[in-house]
């Protein structure tokens, strides 16, 4: 048995209450109008049922402590860097803005790696949001747990080079600087006080980035959003997203994608070409 099996398969249930103006503050934060129904759209999902730990339980990084209780969710894994690395998602029924929601999360697989960037842990987990239709919206998200960096790492990613991003394989193509306001609004509308996305001396201090790191929910959801615009709100039936590099804030940020018939792919990278973030989704047709 490993370690960590004791923590495989455990359960947390939370509910929520999609507020008109919290969709409001969502669609503000992307300088969109309101919407033409009373559906939110996707992504917005990630503001509902968060953690509502005290602020006295948070640890270092600003995200909730771990312990061995059977009251811990997650697994008290010693490694302290914590990153969102990937997500598949399923579309099933759109939330509606007013509603009840509920939100089951379950622990489906913990697994450890070593390889060139040291002692990895990753852990699997499935939520599964339900709005007054029933299920809406289910979710598997890899968190992956990494040893601390060094003092004097190289911060990550590294400087921009001369590359010039080349747009002319992507039928769609936006620019949008991830600015401070807008790190600062996401961490607010998702209750995440991870310390990288709003603390410059300590992302760069003690994580190692090159400055404040844009969430990764926040560039799927910007991904989400180019697909909102090309087609309409709630065009996808199904989204699957992995980062590959930290977005940093303040720098351009390339979002593109193209679709073949149901089938669309999606891109975010720097201004120099290094890949962020790789997607690929189903369209509803």
């Amino acid at each position: 048995m490993g370690k960590w099996d004791a923590w495989i398969g455990r359960l947390e249930h939370r509910q929520d209450h999609v507020d008109p103006a919290h969709v409001r503050r969502w669609l503000a934060m992307l300088d969109r109008d309101g919407l033409p129904d009373d559906r939110v759209p996707q992504g917005l999902h990630w503001c509902l049922c968060t953690p509502e730990t005290a602020t006295a339980g948070l640890g270092p990084d600003g995200h909730p402590l771990r312990d061995s209780s059977p009251d811990s969710f997650l697994p008290p894994v010693p490694l302290p860097r914590r990153m969102w690395a990937s997500s598949k998602l399923e579309f099933l029924t759109p939330l509606v803005a007013g509603e009840t929601v509920g939100r089951r999360s379950a622990v489906l697989s913990i697994s450890e790696k070593s390889g060139g960037s040291g002692h990895l842990v990753f852990v699997d987990i499935e939520h599964l949001t339900e709005g007054a239709k029933g299920p809406a919206i289910r979710e598997v998200q890899t968190i992956v747990y990494r040893e601390a960096a060094s003092p004097d790492a190289p911060r990550t990613p590294p400087p921009p080079c001369d590359t010039v991003f080349d747009v002319s394989d992507w039928t769609t193509h936006r620019t949008i600087l991830p600015s401070e306001p807008m790190l600062f609004r996401y961490s607010a509308l998702t209750f995440n006080s991870h310390r990288i996305h709003y603390d410059l001396p300590y992302a760069r201090d003690v994580e190692r980035y090159r400055g404040l790191v844009v969430h990764g929910p926040l560039t799927a959801t910007l991904l989400l959003d180019l697909a909102s615009q090309e087609w309409g709100d709630n065009a996808l039936s199904s989204f699957t997203f992995r980062g590959l590099t930290p977005a940093i804030g303040g720098e351009l940020l390339h979002l593109v994608m193209r679709a073949d018939g149901e089938n669309v792919e999606f891109g975010a990278f720097a201004d120099d070409a290094r890949a962020v973030m790789a997607a690929t989704a189903i369209r509803k047709i």
